[in-house]
């Protein structure tokens, strides 16, 4: 027998299986598995892509300083409290290896992201799973569930898969109960969608127990560069970037995330269209006997009345070319999670949905 063993918890992980991409024999498939921006990154950013290939040779920055900067003028932060990851799931790493370990837990609500269980298990914590209330984060549950080992509370807000959110005010109850030895996270991926919402912003820089992160892969059509940037403390920040590897991002992607930051233009015009075709999409799947929580992301939650009727609802949309995500996974057996695509997808997965309610099989 080989005594080479993993650390403990490494075998406690479950793989992470993401959207759907492909159906066997079907061409043309309309993916919206993966919450993807429809509308792609904007010429804007194809440009610097472009350009950047001609420093393929050079390393790239080890401090991301232009893209902290652009960061930090779009939104009125402060660049050196900014650290950027590959996508936002690394600065989330970052965290649990910095300040979580064997004996510490990792509290994350019941529909959360998937990855705070893994993350936790990775470092060898122990995760803690608190229930939420009707698909919405239950600030007083956390705050029962907290111990004198808790060490990190993620939250998604906006959540995935559910849509929903929080506001402001339980946000800093949250914040100000926890142990002094814990710290928020807000993982802000569709933070952007919320019309007004800073992701935390404030919340940071009135406290020292606060980070939040945020992400290109959404908005900004970024899913396949994989850049992500996190907001802190100094002090929580610098820890961080004592873990982080010094060329982990890209020539390509820091110019690319960098060009679609400046380009405030195409960012509002994809918020604005996702915002139109977010309530027509609910409003359609209603009208076909199919619920959804009010969304404030790029994806709606599709409640159906069972489970079997939710596999069978997505075996239906499979023969028709269109995928979408099951969120059994996350507790949520009886729904579908629905990407807002362009109008024509939005279209058809709505009218496929209302076949299948009308008897389609």
């Amino acid at each position: 027998m080989s005594k080479i063993e993993p650390q403990p918890g490494i075998m406690e992980i479950a793989l992470y299986v993401g959207g759907k991409s492909r159906i066997e024999g079907v061409t043309n498939v309309i993916k919206l598995s993966s919450n993807e921006n429809p509308f792609g990154p904007s010429d804007a950013v194809k440009e610097a892509v472009a350009r950047s290939v001609h420093e393929l040779h050079r390393y790239p920055s080890t401090d991301h300083a232009d893209l902290r900067a652009a960061i930090a003028a779009a939104h009125g932060l402060d660049a050196d409290r900014i650290i950027c990851g590959v996508g936002s799931d690394e600065v989330l790493q970052f965290l649990a290896q910095a300040y979580a370990g064997p004996g510490d837990e990792v509290i994350y609500t019941e529909h959360g992201f998937s990855m705070y269980k893994i993350m936790a298990h990775s470092v060898g914590a122990t995760p803690v799973e608190v229930p939420e209330q009707e698909r919405v984060v239950d600030v007083d549950a956390i705050l029962r569930a907290c111990t004198d080992r808790t060490r990190l509370v993620f939250i998604a807000n906006p959540g995935n898969p559910t849509s929903t959110m929080i506001g402001l005010s339980e946000l800093e109850r949250l914040a100000e109960g926890l142990p002094p030895q814990a710290i928020l996270v807000l993982d802000g991926a569709y933070a952007e969608f919320v019309e007004g919402y800073d992701g935390g912003a404030k919340l940071v820089e009135m406290r020292d127990n606060v980070v939040m992160t945020r992400t290109f892969s959404k908005l900004y059509g970024l899913g396949g560069m994989r850049v992500g940037w996190g907001y802190g403390p100094r002090e929580i920040v610098d820890v961080l970037n004592r873990v982080r590897q010094p060329f982990n991002l890209s020539t390509v992607a820091l110019a690319a995330a960098e060009a679609a930051v400046r380009d405030t233009a195409y960012a509002e015009h994809c918020r604005a269209e996702n915002a139109r075709l977010r309530v027509w999409l609910a409003e359609a799947l209603g009208e076909h006997g199919v619920p959804c929580d009010t969304s404030m992301a790029n994806f709606v939650l599709a409640r159906f009345g069972s489970q079997e009727e939710a596999e069978a609802c997505d075996a239906y949309l499979q023969t028709q070319g269109i995928l979408v995500r099951r969120v059994a996974g996350y507790g949520l057996p009886s729904a579908l999670r629905i990407t807002v695509g362009d109008e024509s997808a939005c279209r058809r997965v709505a009218h496929c949905v209302g076949l299948f309610k009308a008897g389609a099989r």
